[in-house]
Formats: C-alpha cells, sequence, structure tokens
C-alpha cells in the first residue's frame, strides 16, 4: 500500500481511485455516466478495483447501504450527475434517518457550466443537504485527496451518517501531484466526542439501585457503537429487562431471559406492559421513534425518571423529557457503568415480566394451507439457528421477521427503520453478501417492494451472490391492505397487486434458480433446497392476503392498547 502514498503526478480521477485504497474500501456500487467517464476510465487501469455495476442507481446505494450495516465499515457508491444523483436521494435519505456511514460520490458538469442548467445537471449537494450528514462541491483538484479523507472521517465518527461529495468533470481530469493527508483531519466546526460525564452516570447508577421497576430501551445506537457486550454485561449486572427497538434487534440475544422483546405498533404485549408500568426507563442508543412510543403524551406514564444514552446531544429530551442525559459514545458510556452497575429492588418486577412472558407470547392461527408467513419466517430461524444475517423490506414482511426471527448477533438484520425504505430489502443484501462472503444472508421480502428493486437480480446472477431471496407473496400491498381494514372500515383502495409477475420465472429469466411453496410440506423442501445451492436462489411462498401482524397498536392510541388479534 506504501506505493499508494508516493508522491507522483496523477488526474483527479486517479487520486479518487487511488485515496479509496489508502481508506480501505474493498468494494464500490455504482452506474456510470458521462460525468463520471474519467472516473470509470481510472478504474480501468485498477484491475484489482472491485466494483459492482448495479442496474439502478437506488440499487447501488442500498447495496451500499447493506454493505455498511452488516460491517460496520463505510459503504461507498458511484453515480454519474444529473437523473444519476437523483436516482440516490432515498438511498441517502435512508442511510440518514438510520445513521448509517455511507460515502456517495457523484460527478457533475464542467466547472464553467454549472448553474446554466446545462445537460445532465442538478444540483446535488443543496438537494442532499438536509439528508446527509455533510457535503462538499469539489471545485480544485488538488482538495480532493483531503475531501476524501474527510468524508470518510466524517461519515465513520460521533453519530454516523451519509457523506456526499460531487466532483465536476473538468476536475476529474485535472492533473496533479498526489499527496494524501496521513493524519486525522481537523475539522472546523466538527469535534465529535464519545467521552461520557462521570457524573450522569453516577446519578443512572444510583437511580437503578432505587428503582423496583427499571427497563432498558435498546436501539440502533447500541448496535453502531459496537456495545452489545457492554450492554448484555449491564443488563445482567442490573438485572434488567432488555427491550430493543427494530434497528436493535440483535443488539442484545433474543434467547436471554432479560429479553422481553421488540416494543412500539407491533410489539410484544411483555415490552409495552413494561414500557408502560416501569419506574425507570432507560433508554440507550434509541431515540424515541414515534412507532416506539406511539402516542407520546401516553408514553411511560408511570416513569419517575428517564435516562437517555445517546451520542448525540440533539436527540436528548427532543422527544421525551428526560432526567438522566448521559451523552457519549454507548460502548464507552456502558463501560464506565459496569465497574459498578448493580441490580435494584426488581425481583417482584421480574417475576411479573416473566410471567407476561409466559402468558402472552407472539401467537397465529397455524394452517397448512393457506401458508402462514410467521411459520415461514419460524421455519428460517430454526433452520439457520439464528445466525443469518436477514434484510427486510418494508411493510409486513419486516414485522414478521423482526417478530419472529430469533436474532443472536448484533448487524444480523439489516432493515430500513426510520424511512421504510420499500426497495431496500433486496438490494441491501447484496451488499451485506459481498461485505460478508462466509455468512448466509437472507433477504425478505413482500412481492410490492421486491418489484421496486428487482433488476438487481442480474447481479446475483453475473456475480453469483448467493443471497437467498425470500419473497412473502399475498398478491396486495399487505399493510397497507391492514391498515385499510383495522383503520378505515374495510374500504380497501389501490392495494391490489395481482397483476404482478410469476417470480419464479422471473427469477429464471435473469439466471437465478426460482422456487414456489404453497404449503408447509413444500416449504420446508424449497427451503432446504435453496440452503444447499451454492448460489442465488428465490422462494416464492405463497400466502393468504387476509393475513395481518399482531399484535398492533394503532396511531392516536397508547402503546398498551393493543390490538392481540383472533389468537390473543
Amino acid at each position: 500500500m506504501n506505493h499508494l502514498y508516493k508522491n507522483d503526478m496523477v488526474t483527479g480521477s486517479e487520486a479518487l481511485i487511488r485515496s479509496l485504497h489508502i481508506e480501505g474500501v474493498e468494494c464500490v456500487f455504482g452506474i456510470p455516466g458521462g460525468s463520471v467517464l474519467n472516473i470509470y476510465d481510472a478504474i480501468h487501469e485498477v484491475p484489482a478495483f472491485e466494483h459492482i455495476l448495479a442496474r439502478h442507481e437506488q440499487g447501488a446505494i442500498h447495496a451500499a447501504d447493506g454493505y455498511a450495516r452488516a460491517t460496520g465499515k463505510v459503504g461507498v457508491c458511484f453515480a454519474t450527475s444529473g437523473p444519476g444523483a437523483t436516482n440516490l436521494v432515498t438511498g441517502i435519505a435512508t442511510a440518514y434517518m438510520d445513521s448509517v456511514p455511507l460515502v456517495v460520490i457523484t460527478g457533475n458538469v464542467p466547472t464553467a457550466l454549472i448553474g446554466t442548467d446545462a445537460f445532465q445537471e442538478a444540483d446535488i449537494t443543496g438537494i442532499t443537504m438536509p439528508i446527509s450528514k455533510h457535503n462538499f462541491l469539489v471545485r480544485d483538484v488538488y482538495e480532493l485527496p483531503g475531501i476524501i479523507h474527510e468524508a470518510f472521517y466524517i461519515a465513520s465518527t460521533g453519530r454516523k451518517g451519509p457523506v456526499i461529495f460531487d466532483i465536476p468533470k473538468d476536475v476529474s481530469s485535472q492533473m496533479m501531484m498526489f499527496q494524501y493527508p496521513p493524519d486525522i483531519p481537523s475539522i472546523r466546526g466538527y469535534k465529535p466526542n464519545g467521552q461520557p460525564s462521570e457524573t450522569q452516570i453516577q446519578k443512572l447508577l444510583r437511580a437503578i439501585e432505587e428503582a423496583e421497576r427499571p427497563v432498558i430501551l435498546a436501539g440502533g445506537g447500541v448496535v453502531y457503537s459496537d456495545a452489545s457486550k457492554e450492554l448484555l454485561e449491564f443488563a445482567e449486572k442490573t438485572q434488567i429487562p432488555v427491550t430493543t427497538t427494530l434497528l436493535g434487534l440483535g443488539g442484545f440475544p433474543s434467547a436471554h431471559e432479560l429479553w422481553i422483546g421488540m416494543p412500539g405498533m407491533h410489539g410484544t404485549y411483555t415490552a409495552n406492559k413494561a414500557l408502560q408500568n416501569c419506574d425507570l426507563l432507560i433508554s440507550i442508543g434509541a431515540r424515541f421513534d414515534d412507532r416506539v412510543t406511539m402516542k407520546t403524551s401516553g408514553f411511560a406514564p408511570k416513569a419517575r425518571t428517564i435516562a437517555h444514552i445517546d451520542i448525540d446531544p440533539a436527540e436528548i429530551g427532543k422527544i421525551v423529557e428526560t432526567g438522566i442525559p448521559c451523552i457519549g459514545d454507548v460502548k464507552l458510556v456502558l463501560q464506565q457503568a459496569n465497574i459498578n452497575a448493580k441490580p435494584g429492588k426488581s425481583e417482584a418486577w421480574m417475576n411479573e415480566i416473566q410471567a407476561n412472558k409466559r402468558e402472552f407470547p407472539l401467537r397465529y392461527a397455524d394452517s397448512d394451507k393457506p401458508l402462514k408467513p410467521q411459520f415461514v419466517m419460524e421455519m428460517i430461524s430454526e433452520t439457520t439457528n439464528g445466525e443469518a444475517i436477514i434484510t427486510t423490506d418494508v411493510g409486513q414482511n419486516q414485522m414478521w421477521a423482526a417478530q419472529f426471527y430469533q436474532f443472536k448477533h448484533p448487524r444480523s438484520l439489516i432493515t430500513s427503520g426510520g424511512l421504510g425504505t420499500m426497495g431496500f430489502g433486496f438490494p441491501s443484501a447484496i451488499g451485506a453478501q459481498v461485505g460478508n462472503p462466509g455468512r448466509l444472508v437472507v433477504s425478505v421480502n413482500g412481492d410490492g417492494g421486491f418489484q421496486m428493486c428487482a433488476q438487481e437480480l442480474a447481479i446475483c446472477a453475473i456475480h453469483n451472490i448467493p443471497v437467498k431471496i425470500v419473497i412473502l407473496n399475498n398478491q396486495v400491498l399487505g399493510m397497507i391492505r391492514q391498515w385499510q381494514e383495522l383503520i378505515y372500515d374495510d374500504r380497501f383502495s389501490h392495494m391490489d397487486l395481482s397483476g404482478s409477475p410469476d417470480f419464479v420465472k422471473l427469477a429464471e429469466a435473469y439466471g437465478v434458480t426460482g422456487l414456489r411453496a404453497t404449503n408447509k410440506e413444500e416449504a420446508r423442501k424449497a427451503w432446504q433446497e435453496a440452503m444447499d445451492n451454492p448460489g442465488p436462489v428465490l422462494i416464492d411462498f405463497v400466502i393468504n392476503q387476509d393475513e395481518n401482524v399482531y399484535p398492533m397498536v394503532t396511531p392516536g392510541s397508547t402503546i398498551d392498547d393493543m390490538i392481540m388479534g383472533d389468537e390473543a
């Protein structure tokens, strides 16, 4: 790698490729276009540079996002100016909402044409300013190595997020003497500090000792800060039950006796009741999303104290009033807290929690045909022993995966939480698989979301990326249909997907093995065949369109006001 640091004359594009090598980038996802052809020409000269050609820019950025979430590294994608760049916007917003580190590299028209409405010109820095952690417009080729270094630093420190830098075509072809900054940059106005306050940690420990009904709400921050071991130690030392948000799933082992499930709109009875009846609520890396709190004014009404551990001070007190703010890196906060952590007076509380877990587990009315989506997720969980990486799309498939897959490890669930982006699930699985070639990656989709990025099947076929693609096919926009049934009095409007393609034939058309299952026997056989196949496989699980996700809390209700379903 030392030769990459040598001072010699290169183009801006060559400097970019060299800089990405220095930053340790393993793979870039992208699509070429006129404004980035200089960059792609530079790639041609570096055969070892791994680039995966997506079929749509949204597929490229979702793949980079899945890579980042599954590995903890920075994901990288390329796109050209104008429509190429604007096609990335949904993916940038998806990563921003979920604090995912991405470096997004776009081309732009030559500097002299910026602002003239030139062909394929768009102000991508202006467009993405509200949905990115930071962005740059590179006007001088000599600024490029430093900007790249800053971009990776900003994306991967503090509260992580996407950083965009836009390179005009003339800058990418200009010559420069290559020098790469060797040190962590000093950036005016950006001083991420993960060091927590010892005083606030001591307040938290005193509150725990005095609490009789404490509960931990653990979110994606636990996963992103690699603090799962510290959370486990903290929960066991304090004997506090743990509920994990959608993005926090895997941050605490699902099989542990202290885990009480996911909270919120489709949370477990035990988790929601615990949040409503606790006297001490400790939020760890969770931002009190509205799908967790539901009616905010009625959230955790018995909590005498709410503690909030988060690296982003802007999240403290934003949604709920916080009594004990612990600003800092979750891992560092928990490491300090674990030195003196001990249980409070919560033995009776734990007995109540365990009784609720026994009496009110997740249930569904099982059947052989129609095939139940809950059964499919249980089958996948059992046969993979909870060791797979699961990516999901958005909607019912996402909730069934969250409810019925037993996650053992962090970074095992890749899903769009904050933005709820349909089309995310399948391309993110490609990125997760590229970043984890030795792991089983399962992409769980609805028939609606899958069609939004189905063209990325070509990537799996060409590169033999062995993602197992699960489609829970109910021929409707399932969560839309569920809301229209339960909230809109059966007024079903434009949720019918009966004109969708035959997904088995679609997979085969791309060169991917396609299978179908309509009952339990077929489901077990098809899943085993997929597991035994070393390449990519798509399985179309045909389910009933009337199947709903339960429990459910309707908008405007408190989280303990749950519709439990027919099997309550």
